[in-house]
């Protein structure tokens, strides 16, 4: 947070690529990476959500960290021991350590760790996914989507941008922003943007194209938190998204199309935010809040047209060991 105005996020991140030729010196390799991830984290659940779609769960194993974390880390506390049983460290600042014994940038989620040698590969949320289409295409599943098509990667970068800037961003913007000024601008920035994605879904299935893209999966990591989170958290209290008829049926769309609603862990989404966030929430207090069960409301966005994945096929089951316990996700009571 910045007391004295608007919030910036940090966005110095290793962006060292890990690519089918191998060209930054990491080449892909079916086993070789782990990806590190917080199903609390937005930005992580990103890469959870593409992983599944695309069926990499074999090729890229991945770590799943606890809920909240001090200043120093994302801790592995979910698994026996405290430790993740392939990197063998109780804290993901052990990685990036491994990587730069001097490095002082955000410790964060997702990350690809390289076994091998323990240290992180990449941080890089934003081109984390898109290489996992492009990249990792000899190991995704038969069947899997194109998230990131060539006659369309124009209009889904230029929707992204505009949603991470106003809708992913947008919400830490309000939500620690330093200033009555910085938190109203970032308000008002983030629900016009909300409005202009109502008018643009009102009659088309998806943000681009008639398939699920990537577009889609970033939309989605915001608005399933934000009921749950970003309302009250973060103030972003115009209206809740169960009051925004067009997004709210998209939404529970994704919810229900297996890879997207299937990832979420609700529970470790408020428990991350509401605890870690002190200066916001000083008394760690978690909401029981909200019902969860509207999740699986019909939405009848099918009348639009469109199938999520086209031509593709959607995944199979969640495997068992990576499966989001009931308590915690409508779609698993």
């Amino acid at each position: 947070m910045n007391p004295g105005g608007a919030y910036t996020r940090d966005s110095r991140y290793l962006a060292t690529r890990i690519t089918a030729d191998g060209r930054d010196g990491f080449p892909v390799e079916a086993g070789r990476y782990r990806l590190v991830v917080s199903r609390a984290c937005p930005w992580a659940s990103r890469a959870v959500i593409v992983r599944r779609l695309l069926g990499l769960e074999r090729a890229l194993p991945m770590a799943v960290a606890g809920p909240t974390h001090d200043e120093r880390s994302w801790t592995f506390d979910l698994d026996p021991g405290g430790r993740d049983p392939v990197l063998g460290i109780e804290r993901l600042q052990e990685a990036y350590l491994a990587r730069d014994p001097d490095y002082d940038r955000g410790v964060t989620v997702p990350a690809i760790v390289d076994v091998t040698t323990g240290k992180v590969v990449s941080n890089d949320f934003a081109r984390i996914t898109i290489d996992m289409s492009l990249e990792w295409s000899a190991h995704h599943r038969s069947g899997a989507p194109a998230l990131y098509p060539p006659a369309l990667r124009d209009e889904i970068d230029a929707v992204n941008e505009a949603v991470y800037r106003d809708v992913n961003n947008g919400v830490y913007r309000a939500g620690f922003a330093g200033s009555q000024k910085a938190y109203e601008a970032a308000h008002e920035r983030l629900f016009a943007r909300l409005d202009l994605l109502s008018d643009r879904l009102r009659e088309s299935r998806y943000l681009v194209g008639g398939t699920v893209t990537e577009a889609d999966v970033r939309l989605f990591t915001t608005l399933v938190r934000f009921d749950a989170v970003y309302h009250g958290h973060f103030k972003c209290n115009r209206r809740k998204l169960s009051e925004m008829p067009v997004l709210w049926a998209y939404a529970r769309d994704l919810f229900q199309t297996p890879g997207f609603g299937d990832t979420v862990d609700f529970d470790h989404i408020k428990r991350h935010y509401y605890v870690v966030h002190r200066d916001i929430n000083p008394t760690g207090i978690v909401p029981a809040g909200p019902d969860l069960s509207n999740w699986l409301e019909p939405h009848d966005r099918a009348a639009l047209g469109g199938t999520p994945f086209g031509r593709a096929t959607p995944p199979g089951p969640v495997a068992p060991e990576e499966a989001v316990p009931g308590a915690h996700n409508p779609l698993a009571a």
